[in-house]
């Protein structure tokens, strides 16, 4: 998939943007049951879709969802970086063959004293 870009100001932002209002659900008493508050923006170029109601003001909501969407292309364009094999050194493989010869000569010892025993 293919970076998402963004423009950086707001106003051109909106520009490439659906807004609807709508009635926030929920607690809030009386001023949220009568005031279409409530912001969702989706980003027509892509199909994003981002929502906020935690505002009493439409403006607050409008700018939190911005932020909410810009978080998101951020979450949706991170690529892991590559992973940089890394050399074992020579000494490490030289123990490590050591440890391997001693473990097979107790091994080898283990299995004669079984035979003899």
């Amino acid at each position: 998939m293919n970076k998402i870009v963004l423009p950086l100001s707001d106003d051109d932002l909106l520009l490439q943007c659906h807004v609807t209002a709508f009635r926030s659900s929920g607690s809030g008493g009386q001023h949220t049951n009568v005031t279409d508050s409530a912001v969702r923006v989706v980003h027509l170029p892509t199909g994003l879709m981002v929502t906020s109601q935690s505002e009493r003001s439409q403006y607050l909501n409008k700018k939190e969802c911005l932020k909410k969407l810009r978080e998101k292309v951020k979450r949706l364009n991170y690529r892991k970086p590559k992973r940089v094999p890394t050399r074992m050194p020579k000494s490490v493989k030289k123990e490590n063959l050591e440890k391997k010869m001693m473990h097979s000569h107790k091994k080898r010892l283990r299995s004669k004293m079984k035979d003899e025993g």
